[in-house]
């Protein structure tokens, strides 16, 4: 049996999921649609860091600060969205919408990095960064998406509560980011 799974493709493991994270960062598919796992939630975490070091490697206007705040911020963000979860009775989806959030977190960062270091040398950084700008703000209804399909509510409620939590994430980089 050991010997199977050593000789499995990890890409053939991977490839599945992160179809499955795209469909649901394209609100085609939710939350559901993935196994509640711990395996899948770390997979998605180092995803997510993965993610983050390639900004950090490749995008110059972005330094450790900016690495640590984020991950900061998106502690904050997914203990709102646990505790939603919590508040709503619907506990048992913890896993699934958590590692739903994170890994297409981290698909929408490797898609501003590729964006933004594709694109500055052929339209600017000014250019470059408001598209890229609008790539990150796309989280917001993904997370919408996410969260309502988790607690099933209308996509509208889900809206709204992703609004609320970026509000919360957007205030403490501020107060954090401040200069004393």
């Amino acid at each position: 049996m050991i010997t199977a799974f050593l000789r499995l493709n990890p890409s053939s493991l991977l490839l599945p999921l992160i179809r499955t994270l795209l469909d649901i960062a394209l609100l085609r598919k939710g939350p559901e649609d993935l196994p509640a796992s711990g395996v899948l939630l770390f997979l998605s975490v180092v995803l997510s860091v993965l993610s983050s070091l390639a900004a950090l490697t490749l995008i110059d206007r972005f330094d450790e600060d900016d690495f640590f705040l984020g991950l900061f911020s998106g502690l904050v963000g997914l203990s709102c969205y646990a505790g939603i979860l919590f508040l709503s009775g619907k506990s048992a989806r913890m896993l699934q919408t958590l590692s739903a959030i994170v890994g297409t977190g981290a698909l929408i960062v490797f898609a501003f990095v590729a964006e933004y270091v594709l694109l500055t040398p052929v339209l600017g950084s000014a250019t470059s960064g408001l598209i890229a700008t609008v790539i990150l703000l796309w989280s917001v209804p993904v997370e919408g998406h996410i969260i309502a399909r988790a607690v099933d509510r209308h996509w509208y409620i889900g809206l709204v509560l992703a609004v609320g939590v970026f509000i919360v994430q957007y205030a403490i980089n501020l107060i954090i980011s401040a200069e004393p």
